[in-house]
């Protein structure tokens, strides 16, 4: 096992609907166990051999699954999430779009007190390739090696996992974070784990505009890393004030500027990608030193 997830990672499916029912399917192709879904009144029944439950406690007293995947519709998505961080699940991905900010910040309240790890709202969630996927990312994309990668970014997490691939370069775990403003998993706490993992020989940090997660990333790696890094800034171009692609990916003022976190991982001796194109050279160079 790796970073949050292996083969030992036993998974929960929270909404068992269309999309729900789609990727579990995809996952369980994968490798991944599968061993309980929840769906509203369905208890008792079965959907593609996978037990239903009605409540996440149901689930995890009777199948012990220490994962969660919720494809819950926004509106109910705080509730799941706070449903599988009450059935004490270790990790919960959320893959939801649209959760409203008022109902992270309550979720971010519990996270506080609880032993969960919550990646997402609104990401692909992550893969620890060869043994465990718990997304909705292609997992062709994905190969077994020695590079950790975190991502704020879905179609960014897919392009350069598969760029690395090709390359050679496997990854050891990918954590598609999300980009909202208010996230389970932000990019340092991410890093840290990476930078902790034994697996891991070199990190790749995806970062865009808005928010400080990538200068407080640099500070820690600059402060505490013991491997190399590599990093991506998305949104360069992006007008001020004017929010790009996710919700968290504005700039106001002189904060969260692509030049602030360019200076800020020049300043922790992390080499910035101009395109995702080189991230490859950049991470073959940080592995031979």
């Amino acid at each position: 096992m790796s970073v949050l997830l292996g083969k030992d990672t036993k998974v929960l499916v929270q909404g068992m609907g269309r999309e729900g029912s789609f990727h579990a399917a995809r996952m369980k192709e994968y490798g991944t166990k599968i061993v309980a879904g929840t769906k509203p009144g369905a208890g008792g029944t079965t959907v593609d051999g996978t037990p239903l439950f009605d409540t996440a406690a149901q689930a995890v007293d009777a199948t012990g699954a220490n994962a969660s995947i919720i494809f819950v519709p926004a509106p109910g998505a705080m509730d799941a999430m706070l449903e599988a961080i009450d059935a004490e699940i270790g990790l919960v991905v959320c893959i939801t779009e649209g959760t409203p900010v008022a109902d992270m910040l309550k979720v971010a309240s519990v996270l506080e007190r609880s032993s969960s790890t919550l990646i997402g709202p609104n990401c692909p969630g992550a893969i620890t390739p060869g043994e465990c996927k718990l997304g909705i990312m292609p997992a062709e994309n994905f190969k077994p090696g020695p590079v950790g990668f975190v991502s704020r970014s879905g179609t960014l997490t897919y392009e350069i996992a598969d760029a690395l691939s090709r390359a050679g370069l496997g990854q050891s775990t990918c954590l598609g974070i999300g980009g909202d403003p208010v996230i389970g998993l932000p990019t340092p706490d991410a890093v840290r784990l990476l930078n902790e993992d034994p697996k891991t020989e070199v990190i790749v940090i995806v970062g865009e505009i808005g928010g400080s997660a990538e200068e407080k990333a640099a500070e820690y790696m600059r402060a505490f890393g013991k491997k190399p890094a590599v990093a991506f800034i998305a949104g360069r171009s992006a007008p001020p004030g004017k929010r790009m692609g996710h919700a968290g990916a504005i700039v106001s003022g002189n904060q969260g500027t692509a030049e602030s976190k360019v200076k800020a991982f020049d300043a922790a001796g992390i080499p910035v990608a101009n395109a995702p194109s080189e991230i490859p050279a950049l991470v073959k160079k940080a592995l031979r030193h």
